[in-house]
């Protein structure tokens, strides 16, 4: 849920001033905010499209993870084995960002120990093996959808749309938000997860670095 409905049509005045507010607190975060932003662009080309979602489970492929054609709420979003990917692409995509910014001993549980995801059917098993608090959950999935959107973009597809629904220019007038955004860019850069231009690491480099 959007909390401050944007006209797409104020979408650029918005970026100019949150860019602003960049320019001002973190300068270096900027490149990343620019390339959300490019892929607005993308967007005339359609949003969750097939090719898209095939994009989303091969990038959960190339990470590791088994996938299945199946809906989430017959079971869980992920089981701890695999992801059941009939699902919207930045869903998927999101999922995949979740795996990889989890802990080595939350991977392999239920919808990672955080709680049922939104799309988890069986929720109470899901909540059952929960084993986080409120914080550690908020801050993950904070990294999980900035990573996703950073993993959208950089497959050519509207990160733009994810950006906007997972609320990240919500305040944007306020150099609160730009802050926001820089801090978790720096958590995700520290970590290894993506460059300080907001280009996501690929397998072959990030999978050593989170093995258990």
């Amino acid at each position: 849920m959007i909390l401050t409905a944007l006209d797409i049509g104020d979408l650029s005045q918005v970026a100019l001033v949150f860019d602003g507010h960049l320019a001002a607190e973190a300068p270096w975060a900027r490149a990343a905010f620019a390339r959300i932003m490019a892929s607005a662009d993308l967007a005339a080309g359609g949003v969750d499209t097939p090719a898209h979602r095939a994009q989303a489970v091969a990038l959960a492929q190339a990470f590791g993870m088994a996938t299945l054609d199946e809906e989430p709420a017959v079971a869980f979003s992920w089981d701890g084995r695999v992801l059941r990917c009939r699902s919207e692409s930045y869903v998927i995509v999101h999922e995949v960002a979740h795996y990889l910014v989890a802990p080595p001993q939350r991977r392999f549980l239920l919808d990672f120990g955080l709680g049922a995801g939104p799309e988890t059917g069986r929720v109470e098993e899901a909540e059952a093996v929960a084993c986080v608090d409120f914080a550690t959950r908020e801050t993950e999935e904070t990294l999980a959808s900035l990573l996703g959107i950073l993993w959208e973009v950089e497959m050519g597809q509207p990160g733009i749309a994810a950006f906007l629904e997972q609320n990240w220019l919500e305040g944007y007038a306020r150099a609160s938000a730009a802050r926001h955004f820089a801090r978790f860019l720096t958590l995700l850069v520290d970590g290894g997860f993506c460059d300080p231009s907001g280009r996501p690491t690929p397998p072959a480099a990030l999978l050593p670095l989170i093995a258990a």
